[in-house]
């Protein structure tokens, strides 16, 4: 009989890894707190020293709408809401940070024996060994 993955590794040991590494990488994911500083008046992007803001950016965007208004098959209107947009967008992500909320040693040790330790049983239950 073979076991997960069609490998003689264990199906008891891919399940245990399986739900310890789900477990593991849910506590540890849902344990980071996502904070945007972004606003009108936040930098967005810096070119040789000065700071270009978000409000920046909505001025061109503008002026894009306005052209496409105007004439719909304006490239140059296009181009400028199109690209604001797309910097609009690359700003807010580059100004999201990542915090790990305030936790014990104890937890912090047991969510990461918990994740790295059932990826390492469900990767050892679909590896090949030479013992049957």
């Amino acid at each position: 009989m073979r076991g997960a993955g069609g490998s003689p590794g264990g199906s008891m040991t891919f399940l245990v890894g399986l739900v310890m590494m789900v477990g593991g990488f849910y506590l540890l994911l849902s344990s980071i707190v996502v904070k945007a500083q972004f606003g009108f008046g936040y930098r967005v992007f810096s070119f040789g020293g000065y700071g270009v803001t978000s409000g920046m950016i909505m001025i061109p965007f503008l002026f894009g709408v306005g052209m496409i208004f105007y004439n719909s098959k304006s490239y140059l209107g296009w181009v400028l809401a199109v690209g604001s947009l797309v910097s609009l967008i690359f700003g807010v992500i580059a100004n999201v940070n990542f915090v790990l909320r305030g936790m014990s040693a104890f937890e912090l040790i047991v969510i990461l024996v918990l994740a790295f330790g059932g990826l390492g049983l469900f990767l050892k239950s679909l590896k090949h060994s030479s013992i049957p």
